[in-house]
């Protein structure tokens, strides 16, 4: 097979390792770091004053920034949405999709409401471009993906070894789905320039003898199992840009996913069986069983309590991913949800595109990644977006930090020397980057997402009825959220129209909270 001609370069990666700024083979020590057994204090609100994002604070990228922030607050509503990023407005947008061909008569009352600005959280802050990956040595998927691309086979054998083959097809089907109905929405609606639509591929580094060597045998598996990879072209070291490893290119698109959410949330606020409302800069602080709430005489079984006021609420979807645990308290810990800082920064080129391509990139495990944005008028070189360096912030690799109001030094040091280590003379050494800001992930212990209705198995007597969740995708929430909310949308609708709800193929069931 091709990727056999690789073999060859195994010592020549061990001579150039040293030469990159950051530390390679950190991820089995950043998972024994994730999966330690320590009592570990609920997830803040998100931080009021977060760092500026590219995505985010680019002049007129966030129409609906402050939208329902101020006025009346809707204190009444047959479902409530925390959480206004790509899982929140998934949610919403498939409940109207569900509800459209039934026979209901009325429409579904939806509210959303988050925190901050519209999609300021993970969505709007830590966008990563096209990416794939599944799992690595310690079946886990790999850190500092998000993308609009499907997984391709990275540790298919020992994924396969700890949940079986069809639960590891059932991921790849699950990324595939999204990234067909994403642009499928995209393309309907005429929306390819408004959401940055780019179909860019993505080459994936393999910078240690060891990642060489699994990424083969995971490929082998991968295609016995037949999983289709006739998209995946094995690259040398002299045919990745100069970068001195190989890897391997695959189809993937790129898309500004804020920019995306707002037309979904546009989509989904047309849709003919709902009322939707959003209320941005509302952060949910409490939620309680209305009985016992002096704040509401309504006959729906919960209320939010907000700064500005109450809701009285049916059914309650949890879509805030890294903060769940503020309002689930037993979400917290290992056996939860983890905060975990992301750091990206916008870097100059010091060369045009064709030098350096128009991929998006993923090396050192996952813990860097990186992809060129398109020229602006009158621009010769682009404009780099780089994230990653928790490699190289110590034996905590950022876990437990819920605070994107700052940065961290030694993050922003290691991501400013990677790609002029990596590409020699393409990036000048010591060039400031132009934006530079973080972003709060939520990572699991086995880095799969909580999809389903809220449940806490060591208190099964607690009630929760009504509220369910998606939530946990461990950097890699691109081409798993859209899905996860779809499933639950799936779940609501089914429960409110009296209906029996059957997972869909392409849904891997140890994602589910419960057997349903």
């Amino acid at each position: 097979m091709a990727f056999q001609r690789l073999s060859g370069f195994c010592l020549m990666l061990g001579m150039t390792l040293a030469a990159l700024p950051v530390i390679t083979n950190a991820l089995a020590d950043s998972q024994r770091t994730l999966e330690l057994q320590v009592e570990r204090e609920r997830a803040p609100l998100p931080a009021a004053n977060w760092t500026k994002s590219f995505w985010i604070n680019t002049p007129g990228a966030n129409p609906l920034a402050g939208e329902g922030s101020e006025g009346p607050l809707t204190d009444d509503a047959d479902v409530c949405i925390i959480g206004s990023g790509l899982t929140g407005v998934s949610a919403a947008y498939h409940l109207g999709k569900q509800l459209e061909s039934s026979d209901r008569g009325e429409q579904l009352k939806v509210v959303v409401l988050d925190a901050r600005d519209f999609c300021a959280g993970a969505t709007g802050m830590v966008y990563r471009s096209a990416v794939n990956g599944l799992l690595n040595n310690d079946i886990r998927i790999r850190t500092q993906r998000r993308a609009l691309v499907s997984i391709a086979f990275n540790s298919f054998n020992l994924a396969s070894q700890r949940f079986g083959t069809d639960e590891v097809l059932r991921w790849l089907a699950l990324e595939r789905h999204t990234v067909t109905e994403i642009v499928k929405i995209v393309e309907e609606h005429g929306l390819e320039e408004a959401v940055d639509l780019v179909n860019s591929g993505r080459i994936e580094l393999l910078i240690t003898p060891e990642e060489l060597a699994d990424a083969q045998a995971d490929y082998k598996a991968a295609r016995a199992a037949g999983a289709n990879l006739d998209d995946v072209q094995w690259l040398t070291e002299s045919e990745t840009f100069g970068s001195s490893y190989p890897g391997y290119l695959h189809t993937g698109y790129n898309i500004w996913p804020l920019k995306f959410v707002t037309e979904l949330y546009k989509l989904a606020a047309a849709s003919s069986a709902l009322n939707l409302t959003l209320h941005t800069r509302t952060p949910v602080t409490s939620i309680t069983p209305s009985n016992n709430s002096s704040a509401s005489s309504s006959s729906r079984p919960w209320t939010l309590s907000t700064p500005r006021g109450s809701v009285a609420c049916t059914r309650i979807i949890h879509a805030t991913n890294a903060y769940v645990s503020h309002l689930l308290p037993h979400m917290r810990g290992p056996t939860g949800v983890i905060p975990v800082r992301a750091q990206v920064m916008a870097l100059r080129a010091a060369v045009p595109v064709e030098s350096i391509s128009r991929h998006a990139w993923t090396g050192n495990e996952g813990f860097e990644y990186w992809f060129p944005r398109p020229l602006d008028e009158g621009q010769e070189h682009p404009l780099v977006i780089i994230g990653g360096g928790r490699d190289a912030t110590g034996p905590e690799y950022e876990l437990y930090v819920a605070d994107d109001s700052t940065i961290n030094a030694r993050a922003g040091a290691a991501i400013r020397k990677f790609l002029p280590a990596l590409f020699p003379g393409k990036y000048e050494e010591g060039r400031e980057p132009e934006m530079e800001w973080t972003g709060i992930m939520g990572y699991t212990a086995n880095s799969d997402p909580f999809v389903g209705p809220v449940v806490d198995p060591s208190s099964p007597t607690d009630n929760y009825e009504g509220q369910f969740l998606s939530a946990g995708y461990s950097g890699h929430g691109m081409p798993r959220a859209f899905a996860c909310a779809e499933a639950l949308a799936q779940i609501v609708a089914a429960e409110i129209m009296g209906k029996s709800w059957s997972p869909p193929d392409w849904l891997p069931r140890h994602y589910l909270t419960q057997s349903l």
